[in-house]
């Protein structure tokens, strides 16, 4: 009989420890997000990616693209920029969607092929996203919400709408399609959150 109420009370104990990490998961699970680095992604092979434990302390340009659009060609300027700046800590993000005119219709596979072949892309790709309407990544709620970010949010106009993220997580500058990655502004801006220290 002792034995009984010996287990019973293992497993009351193992009970409640489960509870309370479960409870405690349930409470990390609904903290508001305070920076880029709180999400958690799919990259461009189904894998999940957990931003803060690869991008912490690192310059990140955040942009999402597309295989048939007029500023597809920006795919040459961000891996430029990449090569160029990546000793020094910069990574850059890339998300396809199929949100603007239909210009991303490709699967994964395909999308992965044609960065390589056609743009020769090194940078990071991530899974194909909505960035836009109710169904618009987590990440991408984040970015566009102008209460948490007023400086920078608003709807993603178009591709290639790009966002300059500090080694802290904190959105720095959003830029436009129009804006190409190695253009002066935003090279001086990557270089000026390159020279800041990671906190």
């Amino acid at each position: 009989m002792s034995r009984l109420i010996s287990y019973l009370g293992i497993a009351l104990v193992a009970f409640g420890a489960l509870a309370a990490d479960e409870k405690k998961d349930a409470k990390e699970a609904n903290v508001a997000p305070t920076s880029v680095l709180d999400f958690t992604v799919k990259d461009i092979d189904g894998k999940e990616v957990k931003l803060a434990d690869k991008y912490k302390g690192k310059v990140l340009v955040i942009v999402n693209t597309a295989s048939k659009c007029g500023y597809t060609k920006q795919y040459d300027d961000l891996e430029a920029i990449y090569k160029k700046y990546h000793g020094q800590g910069l990574e850059v993000l890339a998300f396809p969607s199929n949100d603007f005119g239909q210009q991303e219709p490709g699967t994964n596979e395909e999308i992965k092929q044609f960065c390589s072949s056609k743009h020769s892309v090194t940078f990071p790709l991530f899974s194909k996203i909505p960035v836009k309407g109710d169904q618009k990544e987590p990440l991408y709620a984040y970015l566009t919400d102008s209460t948490k970010n007023p400086a920078t949010g608003g709807d993603i106009g178009w591709n290639f709408t790009k966002f300059l993220v500090g080694r802290d997580g904190k959105i720095i500058a959003r830029y436009e399609s129009k804006v190409k990655p190695t253009d002066t502004e935003m090279t001086e801006a990557v270089e000026k959150a390159l020279g800041e220290k990671a906190q």
